[in-house]
């Protein structure tokens, strides 16, 4: 480790983040000072540590002290992209693509580790528990080295990857702008890219159930036969497909703890019955509503039924 000049830095790494908020982390370095250096190339790039330089510099520093390495291009970006997952959080394209471009290094500097398998496909029973088992057993391929400094699963990862990976720029562009979910795209990108612009306006706002069925018939059938199909689903308001999870879960929840009679006597209780009395109030009003409608539908099926006889 050394000092040199800050001004003598140079910035030109497209996955630094200097632009964010450095508040704390200024009040951290005034307080404790700087604990790790940044790390920067022979040449004086900043490969790490965008937010630590961000800092002293704001702080006025005209010194820091660095940690220069001595690596190919390749494993400079490999340096900096694992500085990014690591730290700052990234937003769900950011950290999707941080994935999938170290995944290609990594495999590209180490061509005798397991490589991921990038092809989406439809596994028997058999084959999924092989596959678990194959993940577990698996120790050198990127998804198992980034799971261990990041503590995240490495179907979590395989999963981030290929989204970036196989995603069209108009799908990755209507997910950034919150118009479609991880959850969808995991299905969409089962199409091939010019395929998934084609059928991204039939899918938007439906629950994954029916994104499935569609990118199914897409599949098996063409586009034009999915977009047939589309217009013949009902969609399901997002809300009801959530109520209706909820309520199964619900209803588990409390099946269990009547079924085991399971107590409980802290204070927590208190707010968890409050919660349960306006739940049932709602409850009521929503059942109320739809019981009108049923009681009606019913006896006009009734009516007909009687009328059909005569």
């Amino acid at each position: 480790m050394q000092n040199i000049a800050l001004s003598e830095i140079i910035i030109n790494n497209p996955y630094l983040r200097t632009k964010t908020d450095i508040d704390s982390l200024i009040k951290s370095i005034e307080t404790v000072g700087l604990i790790n250096p940044i790390t920067i190339s022979q040449d004086k790039e900043l490969l790490a540590g965008g937010r630590r330089y961000q800092a002293m510099k704001k702080l006025g520093w005209t010194e820091i002290p660095v940690q220069i390495v001595e690596r190919n291009k390749l494993e400079q970006e490999l340096i900096s992209i694992d500085e990014n997952l690591v730290r700052k959080p990234l937003d769900k394209l950011e950290f999707e693509n941080c994935l999938n471009r170290g995944r290609e290094i990594y495999e590209e500097l180490n061509p005798t580790a397991n490589r991921i398998d990038m092809k989406i496909k439809t596994l028997t029973s058999a084959q999924k528990k092989q596959e678990k088992q194959d993940e577990e057993n698996d120790t050198d391929s990127f998804a198992a080295i980034t799971s261990e400094k990041t503590g995240l699963s490495k179907s979590i990862i395989k999963g981030a990857i290929k989204r970036d990976a196989l995603s069209s720029n108009r799908i990755k562009l209507a997910r950034g702008e919150g118009e479609i979910s991880a959850s969808q795209v995991n299905e969409i990108i089962k199409l091939k890219k010019e395929e998934q612009d084609a059928i991204l306006p039939y899918i938007q706002n439906r629950p994954v159930k029916e994104v499935r069925k569609i990118v199914e018939v897409a599949k098996s059938g063409g586009i034009d036969a999915a977009i047939e199909t589309s217009n013949g689903i009902e969609t399901v308001p997002r809300e009801f497909v959530q109520l209706g999870a909820n309520t199964r879960k619900v209803n588990k929840i409390l099946s269990q703890i009547l079924l085991e009679d399971i107590d409980f006597s802290g204070a927590e209780l208190n707010l968890i019955i409050k919660s349960m009395r306006k739940l049932k109030d709602h409850a009521d009003d929503f059942l109320s509503r739809y019981d009108e409608e049923n009681d009606s539908n019913q006896y006009n099926e009734n009516l007909s039924q009687e009328y059909s006889f005569q």
